[in-house]
C-alpha cells in the first residue's frame, strides 16, 4: 500500500531546518519501522497542491496505528506544527511499492484520470484511497525524465509535478538501498 503525507509550510525562516529534519531524521526513522519498505520526499513545482509530498510503501494501516510507528517518529512535528498547513494523509491501494524517482526525473500525479498522463507518453499506475482522508479518492502516478516535459507551466490543470528532495530510502529487508542527497 502507498501512504502519502502532503503539506505546505508557512514559515520561511524555519522551513530549511524543518526540511532537514524531515528528510534526514524523520524519513530514516520511518523506514526503520517494521512494515515500511520505501520512503521518499518530493517538492511540487506547480501551484494548486500542497508544496511537500512524502510517499511511503507500507504493509497496511495497522503499521500506522502501531506502537513502533509512534515511537519512531509518526506525527513527530510538535516543534513545527504551528507552521504546517494544508496537511493531508491518505492510504492508497493498487500499487505495492512506489517507484523510485531519481534526480533526472519527475513524479507526475493526476487525480482527474490517466488520459492526460497517457497523452504525455507516460505509463500511469492507478491507486485508490482506502483509509484516512480518502481524498482524492483516485490518483494516477507516473514518472518522467525531466527533459521529456518541455514546459511544466503549460500542462493541463490537475497534473501535479514533483521533483525529488531525497533519494528513495528502502528498508533493510528490501534489495535496493536508497540514500538521501
Amino acid at each position: 500500500m502507498i501512504y502519502t503525507v502532503e503539506c505546505s509550510f508557512a514559515d520561511p525562516v524555519s522551513e530549511g531546518e524543518w526540511n532537514n529534519f524531515y528528510s534526514f531524521d524523520k524519513l530514516p526513522a520511518l523506514i526503520s519501522v517494521s512494515g515500511f519498505h520505501t520512503s521518499q520526499r518530493f517538492k511540487a513545482l506547480r501551484v494548486g497542491c500542497p508544496v511537500y509530498l512524502a510517499m511511503h510503501s507500507i504493509d497496511g494501516l495497522e503499521i500506522l496505528t502501531g506502537e513502533e510507528y509512534r515511537q519512531k517518529g509518526g506525527g513527530n512535528f510538535a516543534r513545527w506544527q504551528q507552521h504546517i498547513t494544508d496537511w493531508h494523509r491518505n492510504l492508497y491501494d493498487g500499487v505495492e511499492r512506489v517507484m523510485a524517482v531519481h534526480d533526472d526525473e519527475y513524479l507526475v500525479l493526476s487525480a482527474t484520470g490517466p488520459e492526460s498522463l497517457l497523452e504525455l507518453g507516460l505509463a500511469p499506475q492507478a491507486i485508490h484511497a482506502v483509509a484516512m482522508e480518502k481524498f482524492p479518492e483516485r490518483r494516477w502516478l507516473a514518472k518522467s525524465k525531466r527533459d521529456e516535459i518541455a514546459d511544466i507551466d503549460r500542462l493541463p490543470d490537475g497534473i501535479h509535478i514533483y521533483e525529488p528532495m531525497t533519494a528513495q530510502l528502502t528498508s533493510g529487508s528490501d534489495p535496493i538501498v536508497g540514500k538521501a542527497r
